[in-house]
C-alpha cells in the first residue's frame, strides 16, 4: 500500500508540475527540459514526504486533518531542499521554483490522499475474517486484524473452537459449532478464512471443511501468510519448515544481485559525500571527548556465515568490555558516552560501513551483522535464525527501521521476524521504501 501511494502521488506530482509549468517557465527550463525539471520536483517532494513519515503502510488509516499537518512541513522541506539544490546545481534541472507550484503540488497531494483516505475508510474495502482456532495465534490474528496496523480494513466476524487449543480469545468471539464452515461463512459473509491452529495432525483439525470452503469460493489463508502479508513479519513461533521451502521469495538471481550492487553503491556513495561534513564533525566530538581512537572495528558475521570487520564511530567508553565478555548494547547503556549517545540516536556511528559496502562485505540494506558470540548463543536459541545470513547484512534494514536495537534474545526474534521477511521478499522497490523510512528515524532520532 505504501508503494502504490508512493507511485500515485508522484504521477500526481508530475501532472502538478507539467500542468503549472507557465508559472515556472519564466526563466526556468527550456521546452524539451520540462520533462526532466518536472522529475526532480516530483522526486525531491516524495522524498521530503517520505522523511516525514507519509508513506509509512498505515498512511491510508490517517484522518485528512493529520494529513494536512503532516504535509505542510513536508512542503516547507521540499521547498527549502529544491531552492538548495538550484543554487548548487545552476544549470541543472534543478530550476528555481515559485511559491506558488509547490501550493499547487500540495493541494493534489492533499486531494489524492483524500480519495485514498475515503476509499479505505469505506465499508466496502472492509474484509470480514473468521479465525480457525482460539489460542494464542488466534488472538495476536484477532489483535493485527483490528488495530489498523496491517495493510487492510478488517472485521473478525469470529472464532471457531478447535479442540486442543488453550483458549485465548474472548467467549463472545466464538461462533457456534453446529454449522460447517463454509456455512458460518456464508452466514456472515465471510471473505477469508484465517488458519491459526499449530497442530494439525489430530483429528479435531477441519481438513474436510477448509477443502470445501475453498472450492466454495472463500479465501483460506494460513496465519503465517497472513502475518506476512499483513505485518511484514514472518513469524517464527509456528513457522513450518515447508512455508520457507515451498513458500516462494528468496530471489538470489544474478539480475537482482547486480541491481542490489548498484543500489548499495549508489546510495552510499550519495550518503557519503553528503554526509562528509557531518563525519568530520562527529570525528572531532569523539576525540575530543576522552582522546580516544574515533573508529572502532569489530568482527561480525556476513553472509553465508563468513566474518568480517565492521568499521563504525566509537560510541562507548573504550574500556566497554573490558573484561573481554561480549554484552547486549541497551537502551541507557551506561558505557555509551555523551557523544555516542547522540550519534547512536541519529544513527550517525553507522556511517563509516559505507566502507563495508564499497568493499562488497555488506549491503546498505540487509539484516543487522551480529558478533559470532551472539549469532551461535541466537542459533542455539532461534530456530530459522541463520536464514538471515543468506544474503549480505546491511548499514540499515526493515528490522531497523520498525524495531530499533536489540538489547535481549526476545528482542533478536521480534527482529529476526522482520529480517525473514526481508530476505524472502527483498526487491528495489522494497529497498527503496526502507531507505525513505531510514531518512526518517534519522531526521526524528528514532534511533535507540
Amino acid at each position: 500500500m505504501a508503494f502504490m501511494l508512493l507511485m500515485l502521488e508522484l504521477l500526481v506530482l508530475l501532472t502538478a508540475a507539467v500542468a503549472s509549468a507557465p508559472l515556472w517557465r519564466q526563466g526556468g527550463p527550456a521546452p524539451d527540459s520540462l520533462y526532466p525539471a518536472a522529475l526532480a520536483f516530483a522526486l525531491v517532494l516524495v522524498l521530503s514526504m517520505g522523511a516525514l513519515g507519509m508513506y509509512q503502510h498505515n498512511q491510508s488509516r490517517e484522518d485528512i486533518k493529520s494529513t494536512f499537518v503532516r504535509i505542510l512541513p513536508s512542503f516547507v522541506l521540499g521547498f527549502v531542499l529544491f531552492s538548495l539544490l538550484a543554487e548548487l546545481l545552476p544549470g541543472t534541472q534543478f530550476v528555481r521554483l515559485g511559491s506558488t507550484v509547490f501550493v499547487v503540488g500540495g493541494a493534489s497531494v492533499l486531494l489524492a490522499r483524500l480519495l485514498v483516505i475515503t476509499s479505505a475508510q469505506s465499508s466496502m474495502l472492509e474484509k470480514r475474517l473468521i479465525i480457525i482456532g482460539d489460542g494464542a495465534t488466534a488472538r495476536e490474528c484477532m489483535d493485527l486484524a483490528t488495530t489498523g496496523v496491517g495493510f487492510h480494513q478488517f472485521r473478525v466476524v469470529g472464532c471457531v473452537a478447535v479442540e486442543g487449543e488453550p483458549r485465548c480469545v474472548p467467549l463472545t468471539m466464538l461462533l457456534p459449532p453446529e454449522l460447517s464452515l463454509l456455512a458460518l461463512a456464508r452466514r456472515h459473509a465471510a471473505d477469508e478464512i484465517i488458519v491459526s491452529v499449530g497442530d494439525r495432525r489430530n483429528g479435531a483439525f477441519p481438513v474436510r471443511q477448509l477443502l470445501e470452503c475453498a472450492l466454495g469460493g472463500v479465501r483460506v489463508t494460513d496465519a503465517a501468510s497472513f502475518f506476512e502479508r499483513e505485518a511484514c513479519q514472518i513469524r517464527v513461533d509456528s513457522l513450518q519448515p515447508s512455508y520457507l521451502i515451498f513458500g516462494g521469495g528468496f530471489d538470489q538471481s544474478p539480475w537482482r544481485a547486480a541491481v542490489k550492487r548498484a543500489f548499495d553503491l549508489l546510495a552510499s556513495g550519495a550518503i557519503c559525500a553528503a554526509a562528509l561534513p557531518v563525519m568530520l564533525l562527529t570525528a572531532l566530538a569523539i576525540k575530543l571527548e576522552d582522546g580516544g581512537p574515533v573508529f572502532y572495528q569489530q568482527e561480525r558475521v556476513g553472509r553465508e556465515n563468513r566474518p568480517f570487520k565492521v568499521l563504525k564511530f566509537r560510541s562507548m567508553r573504550v574500556d566497554a568490555e573490558l573484561d573481554g565478555k561480549p554484552q547486549w548494547a541497551a537502551q541507557d547503556d551506561p558505557r555509551v558516552t555523551a557523544v555516542g549517545r547522540w550519534i547512536r540516536k541519529l544513527r550517525i556511528d553507522e556511517l563509516p560501513q559505507m566502507l563495508n559496502v564499497f568493499k562488497g562485505e555488506m549491503s546498505f540494506v540487509g539484516p543487522r551483522p551480529e558478533r559470532a558470540y551472539f549469532v551461535e548463543q541466537l542459533c542455539q536459541e532461534i530456530a530459522y535464525y541463520n536464514v538471515r545470513h543468506g544474503i549480505k547484512p546491511g548499514i540499515t534494514g526493515l528490522a531497523q527501521v520498525r524495531h530499533g536495537y536489540g538489547a535481549s534474545v526476545d528482542d533478536a526474534v521480534r527482529k529476526l521476524q522482520y529480517d525473514l521477511y526481508y530476505v524472502k521478499n527483498n526487491s528495489l522497490f522494497l529497498d527503496l521504501l526502507i531507505l525513505i523510512d531510514t531518512v526518517q528515524v534519522v531526521l526524528f532520532g528514532k534511533g535507540r
